[in-house]
């Protein structure tokens, strides 16, 4: 159906589907492969929650989330990892640029020991944690920030601001 309608993205494993709908890990990684075999592009969403960060488990969760997929043994060349740590969206808390860079650089890392190195170096990663126009431009300057996925700030005037910060 999404392809009928020329849909050539789609947003799998959104915070809001994995808490309020409970999607699964699996799940999430069965709808992508079924998207990817129709020949539609995935942003794949992976984040922790503040007990998890809190609880020092970043990293574990982060990589339980990809592990389903890496599993599933999928071409990467059309998946883009959107990173949004579930704390920090519509909260007004927001990763530091350090933070977000430590664990995007922790997934790319993920990816070449689980894939191979050409995943993990052309595979875009992007930040969605409440990313503003305030903040863009430093997350932008990070290696491993790749773009960002952006909810709220997309309908404001100073979203243009976001659109061309890592020129």
């Amino acid at each position: 159906m999404l392809k009928d309608l020329g849909i050539e993205w789609v947003i799998l494993g959104h915070s809001e589907r994995r808490h309020i709908f409970g999607e699964s890990d699996q799940l999430i990684a069965e709808k992508t492969v079924h998207a990817l075999e129709n020949k539609i592009n995935v942003i794949f969403c992976i984040g922790e929650k503040l007990e998890e960060r809190e609880a020092g488990k970043t990293k574990e969760v982060n990589f339980r989330q990809m592990q389903a997929l890496v599993d599933k043994k999928v071409d990467w060349t059309n998946i883009v990892i959107a990173y949004e740590p579930v704390w920090a969206i519509g909260t007004g808390k927001t990763a530091t640029p350090d933070q977000a860079q430590e664990v995007h650089l922790w997934i790319r890392e993920f990816l070449k020991e689980k894939v191979s190195a050409d995943v993990a170096a052309k595979t875009r990663i992007i930040y969605g944690g409440s990313v503003t126009a305030d903040n863009c431009v430093e997350l932008g300057k990070k290696p491993d920030i790749d773009g960002f996925l952006v909810g709220g700030a997309s309908l404001k005037p100073d979203f243009i601001k976001i659109v061309n910060a890592r020129k």
